[in-house]
């Protein structure tokens, strides 16, 4: 197969939805009579009967999709359950982990400033993060595992992103200070007013505060 077949495979199989022909064009940056010849060999090499894939013109563009014979065994694949992704509660652990390990969940609790027992046990359940030994104080420490960088694609820790990199310009803490103040001031002119015209808080429930069951709530450290 020559060099654009090959491209157009590509960005077919890459595409979740039909690829119109301009696209193709576009992303190719070919002739549209060498796209079209690349299209028709692909035809004969997806053939139906040769592979379990074909090529399919659906909706003003093309798309490769699995052959009707393949279908019950796919159907068997995709009722397996699947891993949910990540919560940002359990990205925010797996990252502290990630660049402090190995590091102990109370350590993890005082940098979020909420309980880190959730997040932390369902990473562990999945694999990404183990436990390392214990602290001076007795403290479970934790650290990443293999799993989790072959999941990211990393071959080392030394693969990860440098964090000064996220650090924010003088100009840009600047705009977003703007930003922070401009909100506040925002959710106070909508502040409900009292009965003597004055701004007065929001009432808390009946039967003193509720904790939001969804919401991180902060631990005591471990022993």
């Amino acid at each position: 197969m020559s060099e654009l077949p090959r491209t157009v495979e590509a960005l077919l199989f890459l595409s979740a939805e039909p690829v119109t022909e301009a696209e193709l064009l576009d992303a190719c940056e070919c002739e549209e009579e060498d796209l079209r010849a690349a299209l028709e060999q692909l035809r004969e090499d997806y053939a139906p009967g040769r592979r379990g894939l074909e090529l399919r013109e659906l909706a003003g563009g093309f798309t490769l999709a699995t052959a009707a014979d393949t279908e019950p065994a796919a159907r068997r694949l995709l009722s397996k359950p699947r891993t949910p992704p990540l919560t940002p509660a359990q990205a925010e652990t797996l990252a502290i982990v990630a660049y402090l390990q190995p590091v102990s969940r109370p350590e993890i609790t005082r940098i979020r400033g909420v309980s880190a027992d959730s997040a932390a046990g369902t990473l562990l359940e999945r694999g990404l993060i183990e436990e390392s030994g214990r602290s001076p104080f007795g403290a479970v420490l934790y650290r990443t595992t293999p799993l989790f960088l072959k999941l990211f694609g990393m071959v080392s820790l030394d693969d990860l992103p440098d964090v000064s990199e996220w650090d924010p310009s003088p100009e840009e803490e600047s705009d977003l200070r703007e930003r922070l103040l401009r909100a506040g001031e925002a959710r106070a002119g909508s502040t409900p007013a009292t009965e003597d015209g004055s701004e007065g808080a929001a009432e808390p429930p009946a039967g003193g505060l509720v904790e939001d069951p969804g919401e991180d709530v902060p631990e005591d450290p471990e022993p």
